[in-house]
């Protein structure tokens, strides 16, 4: 091989690390939350894929905080406890049973799993729930579905939010993988959270520069069913008028980003979790994928 056709072979190399260049300088120091769901939570290729993106933010001097959930694997494992897994309002009801259940595969299983992978890079990631150092604090969530409020058990509507033992993990080059079971306030039991609420609530708490939700689809979709156009950028005020409309499966990704921009962190995207690599492809090149959602108004303080 010549040496002007290996320095051609490497030329788009450098060019993608360029163009990644001012995105680096923009991030770099910043906190980022990113909420693991979806496909990239079961299939093999895409768990490494996100172990290795997540890794290599660290590298690059952002500061990545993991928020995860675990619907596909809890349902598994009530199955063969003989647990029926029932969902009101798009939220699984939680019997104190299943709730056993729920921790148990959340802090015991899909938690482990994830540490394991992104230790394998070194030695960053810590897991810990939201029952640790007061991380969240929950009461009970009773959703209201045709006008009456429903009982759907041990499940929890965040009340408070406790940064430091996060805090403290990021400072020592840490990244800390979080399981969305919370602390009670005020009953002494334990709730299930919904992931993509916690992600939310942790990422303005914590400050973050970007909320990323990993889903099962390319982003919003504009008109769904009729079009499958992605809306690639929206504000606060655009998407809460959307709000009411979409399926139930978004709505609380969708509330999650809307509540992360009107508190302080810059943008909220939602990206696909069934491509390889799309947090890097999101946070360090131009096209950037998915839905971004902003404040309104931008050049303001947020």
């Amino acid at each position: 091989m010549t040496n002007t056709t290996r320095k051609h072979t490497a030329l788009p190399k450098a060019q993608i690390l360029i163009e990644a260049l001012p995105w680096l300088t923009r991030h770099h120091g910043k906190t980022v939350v990113i909420k693991f769901g979806g496909n990239a939570m079961v299939n093999e290729e895409l768990k490494a894929a996100f172990a290795q993106d997540v890794v290599f933010l660290r590298h690059a001097g952002l500061k990545p905080v993991v928020v995860h959930g675990g619907g596909p694997q809890i349902s598994a494992q009530l199955d063969r406890h003989g647990l029926v897994s029932e969902f009101k309002a798009g939220l699984r009801v939680t019997t104190p049973e299943a709730m056993d259940v729920v921790r148990m595969v959340l802090a015991g299983q899909v938690q482990r799993e994830l540490v394991g992978l992104l230790n394998q890079h070194g030695p960053f990631a810590v897991g810990m729930t939201g029952e640790d150092a007061h991380t969240i604090t929950a009461t009970k969530h009773q959703p209201e579905i045709d006008g009456e409020l429903v009982d759907i058990g041990r499940v929890g509507e965040i009340t408070e939010i406790d940064t430091g033992a996060i805090e403290a993990l990021l400072a020592d080059g840490r990244i800390p993988v979080i399981s969305s079971i919370a602390r009670s306030q005020d009953d002494g039991h334990v709730y299930n959270v919904n992931a993509d609420t916690a992600a939310a609530a942790l990422a303005a708490a914590l400050g973050a520069e970007t909320l990323m939700v990993l889903t099962d689809v390319e982003g919003l979709y504009e008109d769904w069913p009729n079009s499958d156009e992605v809306i690639s950028r929206l504000t606060a005020s655009e998407l809460e008028k959307l709000l009411p409309d979409l399926s139930s499966g978004m709505v609380p990704k969708m509330e999650g980003c809307l509540h992360a921009v009107r508190n302080g962190v810059t943008t909220a995207r939602v990206i696909d979790g069934r491509v390889q690599h799309s947090i890097l492809l999101e946070i360090f090149t131009d096209e950037g994928i998915g839905t971004m959602v902003v404040p309104d108004e931008e050049g303001d303080p947020v």
